[in-house]
């Protein structure tokens, strides 16, 4: 598998109930710590930090088809 670049936006694949984090729950990758470790950091609606998590790749999944600006 590819690494995951930063500033991917990636769905968390476990609980993290500690942290208030449920499966499915959207982040983004501020920087890869390692082969395969990213840090993500994951916000609330306002745009406000909640979390910030050291997570493998094997706990992340990275999301494609993102929108991005229209090419007209």
């Amino acid at each position: 598998m590819a690494d995951i670049q930063t500033l991917t936006t990636v769905a968390l694949l476990q609980d993290r109930p500690e942290l208030g984090l449920l499966r499915g729950q959207v982040g983004t990758v501020v920087a890869q710590l390692g082969s395969g470790v990213y840090e993500v950091e994951f916000s609330d609606e306002h745009g406000r930090t909640v979390a910030t998590l050291s997570l493998s790749v094997d706990e992340v999944l990275a999301l494609r088809g993102e929108l991005g600006p229209r090419v007209a």
